[in-house]
């Protein structure tokens, strides 16, 4: 069942979006080659604790870290390391979620180490706007179909390919809610948005093949051919004046990152 969230709720979801906002901020600007990954992850338990919330990705289903680290080739769920360090010309992504009186906020970027080649580039930037552009239908009336289209037309449209094994989700007082939120789809097809619904919208984009597959360690997924992969999300919420961004400030213009 799809949950529509009250304005005083959607609030409280902008809190704890606002504390995801400022940690993975902080976080890109730490990046540096050299860095260990397991440096990021403290630094965001750290900042959670500070802000009076908790790591939503710690301790779920056994996950051992509070932010996702995935270097070029991982698509998710990268375990933070402290051997693990990245060098310059990688890509990395950071998802990070919280939870703060009781809900939810939940988002990703991908960001370049140092001066990164022009494909990698490319990558980064397509699968960012690919964001914008799923956020943008998210307006009441809409379908998520328009949601998921938007998303798989950009990025196919620039010669990369979607994840179908990982998608997005509803997001409220539980980190996964429904509607599950594909990166592909068919423009006027699937439930409608309903003000009050709130989606964390996640394209996952691979430079080769759409195909993944799931490391030892039964979390890190990687591209099955050894192809780059980025990710970019947000915490966007349906309402009558359109998309709500929740992960960012309310005055935030540009670029979704």
């Amino acid at each position: 069942m799809v949950i529509c969230k009250s304005p005083a709720e959607l609030e409280k979801m902008h809190r704890a979006g606002l504390i995801v906002w400022g940690a993975l901020e902080k976080m890109r600007a730490m990046v540096r080659p050299g860095l260990a990954t397991k440096e990021l992850d403290e630094f965001a338990e750290a900042y959670t604790a500070e802000h009076r919330a908790r790591p939503a990705f710690k301790g779920y289903r056994g996950y051992p870290g509070s932010v996702c680290t995935s270097i070029n080739q991982e698509v998710v769920h990268g375990i933070p390391s402290p051997s693990r360090r990245v060098r310059e010309g990688d890509i990395l992504s950071m998802d990070f979620g919280v939870e703060l009186e009781g809900y939810f906020g939940d988002a990703a970027l991908t960001v370049p180490v140092g001066k990164v080649t022009p494909a990698r580039e490319k990558l980064l930037r397509v699968t960012r706007e690919s964001l914008e552009r799923g956020i943008e239908k998210v307006r009441p009336g809409n379908r998520l179909g328009d949601v998921s289209a938007a998303v798989q037309q950009w990025v196919e449209g620039n010669g990369f390919s979607v994840v179908r094994e990982f998608v997005g989700h509803g997001i409220g007082t539980k980190m996964h809610e429904e509607p599950q939120v594909p990166n592909y789809g068919t423009p006027g097809q699937g439930p409608r948005l309903q003000e009050g619904m709130v989606l964390a919208i996640e394209p996952m984009v691979n430079s080769g093949g759409p195909g993944v597959r799931v490391l030892d360690d039964d979390w890190t997924a990687v591209t099955t051919d050894g192809s780059d992969s980025a990710h970019f999300e947000h915490t966007v919420a349906v309402t009558s004046k359109g998309p709500w961004i929740l992960t960012r400030p309310r005055e935030a213009t540009g670029p979704v990152w």
